[in-house]
């Protein structure tokens, strides 16, 4: 009669222990599940001349220093080729986009639609255009006085084919057309740029004016003169002739070089950039602050041939200034914004010096 209380004190100890060994209910441990792939993007940015939003043979022509995104993820194109490779892109149909940041007045060309991972071998290209109508592609209008003619350089081109080797280096493309005439005005520029414009057709207008105003009297006792209001003309025809305005400040002067560079003509030319520069931005201009730029260096009389022309040197400092305002986005280039200006003066209310007296041809 004891098997009965033995065989219900062993049913609970069995079932304990297998409750122990199951872990009491806890459920299986599951292995976390992988990151998805992610996969390098290389594209290239180019200028689309035609507009068509395809990349035809003839378009050889590179934008750098353009920021693209994918999916979030940036990179900017390299300044010597347009290439850039923008990691961590996870696979899939994505739109390259072009952001704000670019150099002036490029614009986002047609979409571009890329498929991740890509294709070993295809090359996918970005499209970018330029606003300049029927004007022809890759020309650089210089147009000024003596200065963009060249006087002072070895070679008499001036900045001229300095910056067309940094434009064909960096773009592929650059042609830098010679419309300076010396001993010229800013009044002569605005009163002849129309018809120059509507001859030469240019993308881009290098205009570069001022430096001979200082001759006339009335710029003296009536500043600022017609110096602004020319320069202000020359920016509204290219405008209207769908060409691309870039506008320098005037070149700083060789005080004391001979009886043409006093001390007050230097204070003239500070006085006039000033001016230039809020213009430029008020007309939709990029500014170039050559100024600026010439007084940056440790002995900026050294960059001087005479009283106002650059030597060699001083034109390699206007090619480069001229190459940056193009190719480098506003904020990446802080001349472009005129940082280094100085607040314009009262017009009107400041005398300079009587005219000096001038030979045949002047400056």
């Amino acid at each position: 009669m004891l098997f009965p209380r033995a065989f219900s004190w062993a049913v609970p100890v069995v079932v304990a222990a297998l409750a122990a060994g199951c872990g009491e209910g806890s459920p299986p441990t599951v292995p976390p599940t992988p990151p998805p792939p992610l996969y390098p993007v290389a594209v290239n940015v180019y200028y689309d001349e035609n507009e068509n939003g395809l990349r035809d043979a003839s378009e050889r022509a590179v934008v750098p220093n353009v920021e693209v995104s994918v999916v979030g993820r940036t990179g900017v194109s390299a300044a010597t080729n347009g290439y850039v490779t923008i990691a961590g892109v996870p696979a899939g149909s994505h739109t390259v986009v072009v952001s704000s940041r670019r150099p002036p007045f490029y614009l986002p060309g047609a979409p571009t639609t890329i498929n991740v991972p890509q294709v070993s071998g295809v090359e996918v290209s970005v499209a970018t255009v330029l606003p300049i109508g029927s004007n022809f592609p890759g020309t650089y209008m210089g147009f000024g006085d003596s200065i963009t003619d060249g006087d002072g350089s070895r070679d008499g081109y001036g900045y001229r084919r300095l910056l067309e080797r940094k434009l064909g280096a960096a773009l592929n493309e650059g042609e830098v057309i010679n419309r300076g005439i010396s001993a010229t005005r800013s009044l002569a520029g605005a009163g002849r740029i129309d018809r120059v414009l509507s001859r030469v057709q240019p993308a881009y207008a290098l205009i570069l004016y001022g430096t001979n105003d200082w001759n006339e009297g009335e710029c003296r006792v009536d500043f600022p003169c017609f110096t602004i209001s020319s320069l202000r003309g020359m920016v509204k025809s290219a405008k209207a002739r769908e060409t691309l305005p870039v506008v320098g400040t005037i070149l700083p002067v060789n005080v004391g070089y001979d009886f043409r560079v006093p001390a007050a003509r230097q204070e003239w030319v500070k006085d006039m950039n000033a001016l230039i520069g809020p213009m430029a931005r008020e007309e939709g201009a990029v500014l170039v602050d050559f100024y600026a730029a010439f007084m940056r260096e440790p002995d900026y009389k050294a960059l001087f041939y005479d009283h106002v022309h650059p030597n060699d040197s001083g034109y390699e400092i206007m090619a480069t200034e001229w190459f940056k305002a193009i190719t480098q986005p506003p904020a990446a280039s802080p001349a472009a914004e005129g940082a280094d200006l100085e607040p314009p003066p009262p017009t009107g209310k400041k005398f300079y010096g009587d005219p000096p007296p001038l030979g045949p041809g002047e400056e």
